[in-house]
């Protein structure tokens, strides 16, 4: 996840939208090279009109700092840290177009229950000792949202 308040001029952002301009003028190089050498012609359609690029889903600064602020305090500082960024479409970001958001994951690894695999992987199952945590989490970043609330509008 991105974290920037400013989308239009995010260097993060344009670095991605800059790969996918290689990435693509690469494929079609690659596709009509192949084609060319079987005396063959070789086409990409990559449907960018019917099908957009996601997105990057860039976190709202003063809401980020807001959760880390709040997950620190009821979890302990030692246990928020940054989560690695990854490239993936996630439908979040078309709300973050709309409104400012932050989103953010919940580490629920436990070894000792065999809860080490991530929500793709087919063996991925919930350590359900952590929903409660999980759901005091999001009770706190809203309450303490609405209640302080007007201290995310200051600049700090």
């Amino acid at each position: 996840m991105l974290d920037a308040s400013n989308k239009k001029n995010n260097p993060a952002i344009n670095r991605i939208h800059i790969f996918r301009r290689k990435w693509e003028f690469t494929l079609f190089q690659v596709v009509e090279g192949q084609a060319a050498v079987h005396r063959c012609k070789g086409a990409v359609d990559m449907k960018a009109e019917d099908y957009p690029m996601y997105p990057a889903v860039v976190n709202d600064e003063r809401l980020h700092r807001h959760v880390e602020d709040v997950g620190r305090g009821l979890l302990g500082p030692g246990n928020v840290r940054p989560g690695e960024k990854i490239m993936a479409g996630e439908d979040f970001a078309f709300y973050q177009q709309l409104v400012p958001g932050v989103m953010f994951g919940i580490g629920i690894r436990n070894e000792k229950a065999g809860s080490v695999y991530s929500v793709h992987n087919p063996y991925f199952f919930v350590d359900e000792d952590v929903i409660p945590v999980g759901a005091a989490l999001h009770a706190a970043i809203a309450e303490l949202y609405f209640t302080e609330g007007s201290s995310l509008n200051k600049d700090s």
